[in-house]
């Protein structure tokens, strides 16, 4: 067995469909409301003209990590950041390839510059006038997991806080169809190595797997977790919401879990 990574949570955001902060998730997962209407993700963050023509997907990791990063008080500028997706954005992926197979010479400019796969990472370092390192991650189905692991990993290597955002937006055209993809989701963690008064201890210790995801029997939470790679992380954050101590895993590449002992102090 691997050493375990230790960190503490200081921050979370969230945003899905009906539960547009981490707030809202939360009082949701533990009983106490039902999901409301579907709002567009408010990325607060980002300058107005920015917010206008950034992509779904910039401004769903955006709002995650806005969220976050307000709850844990640090400064944005100073957080080495992991953004982590699986298909990136498909909308832009699928515009992209219908323009260049049938009129390339009329191809965006400006969707070119939002379809690289760094576009959510590139619009908050600047936003937020962040020079600390910034990662893009994919690693398929298990992005969320090795997008954790490699934010654990850099925080306990550094000995600094770091942010994390998993995202992925529904998928469209015939990509959509491969992906199966079918709504939005977003999440945010702000990991540090030490505990400064955070109420949320993750012992992190990678090992050989492949842990599937079992049922929970609340059917908008299982609607969430099957439409998007990024909501498979849901049965992780509902765990967060009930703020009590237990042990899961989680997948981080094909053949690897994480299995993640989660302490609450509070």
């Amino acid at each position: 067995m691997s050493a375990a990574l230790s960190v503490w949570v200081k921050g979370i955001g969230l945003w899905a469909p009906g539960t547009p902060t981490w707030h809202a998730f939360r009082e949701v997962a533990t009983g106490d409301a039902v999901p409301g209407a579907t709002e567009r993700p408010v990325a607060e963050v980002l300058p107005p003209n920015e917010r206008r023509r950034a992509p779904e997907s910039v401004l769903l990791a955006a709002a995650a990590a806005g969220q976050a990063v307000a709850m844990s008080g640090l400064d944005a500028a100073s957080l080495p950041c992991v953004f982590a997706s699986t298909h990136g954005d498909q909308v832009i992926t699928d515009y992209m390839c219908e323009t260049l197979a049938t009129a390339p010479a009329e191809l965006s400019p400006t969707k070119f510059h939002n379809s690289v796969h760094n576009a959510p990472a590139g619009y908050w370092t600047i936003a937020t006038h962040c020079h600390a390192a910034s990662s893009a991650v994919s690693g398929g189905e298990e992005s969320f997991g090795a997008g954790l692991l490699e934010a654990a990993t850099q925080a306990v290597a550094d000995d600094r806080d770091v942010l994390l955002a998993s995202y992925d937006i529904a998928g469209t055209g015939p990509l959509g169809g491969m992906t199966s993809t079918t709504g939005p989701f977003a999440s945010a963690l702000v990991l540090s190595p030490r505990a400064d008064g955070a109420a949320i201890r993750l012992d992190i210790t990678p090992e050989p797997g492949n842990s599937g995801r079992e049922a929970s029997g609340d059917a908008w939470m299982d609607g969430i977790t099957e439409s998007n790679p990024s909501a498979h992380a849901v049965p992780f954050f509902r765990v967060l919401a009930a703020a009590r101590s237990a042990a899961l895993r989680v997948s981080a590449a094909r053949g690897l879990d994480l299995h993640i002992d989660i302490t609450t102090t509070a």
